[in-house]
């Protein structure tokens, strides 16, 4: 994506969160910059290129949200950023998706959903940190905005991506305990006319075998000595943790920040042991170091607010020696010659001796963690993995793969692909498993449509005069 698209779809997140009529939005796109998008004539969804958006107007209202003129025409251009085809998406098919979105939200709000401030802030940071690459400085990125300072943006993105992790939060609270017996997924199965019933996809089940460089307690003794020294220098000679942490922390998500991490609460998804520091430490104190499964550690914490807390860390890793990975090569290079030579099966050695956690009980057999079944379509795998794994038959073993792991260490691997799945039409049998998504995801529709129904009925909603000749999916119109 470029750079201009990106800036329209963070410039679509931002005005969707807005719930005031502003005067003008051509801040985003210059009068330059002529982009076609559907006209604003309801009646005739016809194409024509407009060189500035008009001064706003209010579509709708869902709750407490306001959707704008602007918000319509951004979603289009958010589409065509992303290569999407707008042909046949009229206005009203688009402003009836974006109610049901604030409808989410407002409900969400209505239940008292709780959504976590670490994780929005997180992705505000990103957001705001990729922005300012593009641009070059955050200073340009709210100039850029017609904002008055970087602040101003950060809150407006900040308020769309709550808005946004509300939706999903009310979405999983409807479908979140659905399920569908045996006989619901034969049902819908055997509904579908034999010459309609999906093709899937050629996959195939992969195993792995991870073998760790051994970490020399020395290793650890000196990544804990320099995390020491550096605590040290800034309590007893005022030198900046936050300059530190730059510097030194081997953290990638905040070392660019000075290792800041904000609005950190008891409930957010964190390390326990990161926990325990930040909710036992005072205002301004910095931690000894400790460990996690990330790393070694120190912490500052950098500002108490009620509930929440800001915290600077900075992150260190033990060296791991040559000998040490000359050993773990050797180690796992063994391990496939026996397999190889069928004095052990890949998934007794797996057990044997793998040292990733998540898989060595399981033989080796890797779980795909976007259907959480063990299958991969070979269309939709990580380009990297599936290069490494695309020509091994069934019962091959891989050449030993260096890999790192989320802390960025250093691992060794093999690989064995224990199944292959032709592309074929569905079977009730064979593809049960996906059958059977298929059906929840069906019956998850049908309930999210009720739950709709129910809620627009005792939500205050007002569509603009030129929204009510639509044939809108949901009764928005109430009628």
């Amino acid at each position: 994506m470029n750079k201009f698209s990106l800036l329209l779809l963070l410039s679509t997140c931002i005005l969707q969160a807005q719930n005031v009529v502003v005067p003008d939005s051509t801040g985003v796109v210059k009068s330059s910059d002529a982009i076609t998008v559907p006209a604003k004539n309801v009646a005739n969804d016809t194409l024509k290129p407009f060189e500035r958006f008009k001064a706003e107007g209010i579509n709708a209202v869902v709750g407490e949200y306001v959707i704008l003129d602007s918000d319509i025409d951004k979603g289009y251009l958010e589409m065509q950023s992303q290569g999407i085809s707008v042909e046949g998406i009229s206005r009203c098919r688009l402003l009836g998706k974006l109610m049901e979105d604030k409808l989410y939200a407002h409900q969400a709000k209505q239940d008292s959903l709780m959504v976590s401030e670490a994780e929005i802030n997180s992705r505000t940071d990103q957001q705001l940190q990729y922005m300012a690459s593009e641009l070059g400085s955050e200073e340009k990125v709210a100039q850029y905005y017609r904002k008055d300072n970087i602040a101003d943006l950060r809150q407006e993105l900040y308020d769309a991506n709550k808005i946004n992790a509300l939706a999903t939060k009310m979405q999983q609270k409807i479908i979140d305990k659905m399920e569908v017996t045996p006989e619901e997924v034969r049902s819908f199965f055997y509904s579908i006319p034999e010459d309609e019933r999906p093709v899937f996809g050629a996959e195939i089940e992969v195993a792995q075998i991870v073998i760790e460089p051994e970490i020399s307690q020395k290793a650890i003794d000196d990544a804990v000595a320099k995390l020491n020294e550096m605590r040290a220098d800034i309590i007893d000679n005022g030198a900046s943790f936050s300059t530190k942490a730059v510097l030194y922390s081997k953290d990638p998500g905040t070392a660019s920040k000075g290792g800041l991490i904000t609005g950190i609460k008891r409930d957010s998804p964190l390390a326990k042991e990161f926990m325990d520091q930040t909710f036992s430490l005072l205002e301004g104190e910095v931690s000894e170091p400790f460990e996690t499964d990330f790393g070694w550690h120190i912490l500052y914490v950098e500002k108490i607010r009620g509930q929440e807390v800001d915290v600077r860390h900075i992150l260190a890793f033990p060296e791991v020696s040559q000998e040490a990975i000359e050993a773990a090569q050797n180690k796992i290079e063994d391990i496939r010659k026996q397999i190889v030579a069928g004095e052990i099966t890949f998934a007794e050695a797996a057990r044997k001796y793998s040292e990733d956690k998540e898989t060595r009980n399981n033989g080796g057999q890797i779980v795909n963690p976007l259907t959480f079944d063990t299958k991969f379509d070979l269309t939709k795998m990580d380009p990297t993995f599936s290069a490494q794994v695309y020509n091994l038959k069934e019962g091959d073993v891989s050449k030993v793969i260096t890999d790192r792991d989320r802390t960025g260490k250093g691992l060794l691997k093999i690989y064995t692909v224990t199944r292959r799945y032709p592309e074929h039409n569905a079977d009730y049998v064979e593809d049960y498993e996906r059958i059977k998504q298929l059906a929840l995801r069906e019956k998850q529709i049908k309930e999210i449509n009720k739950w709709q129904d129910e809620v627009i009925v005792k939500t205050y909603v007002h569509v603009n005069d030129d929204y009510q000749d639509c044939d809108f999916a949901a009764n928005w119109l109430k009628k």
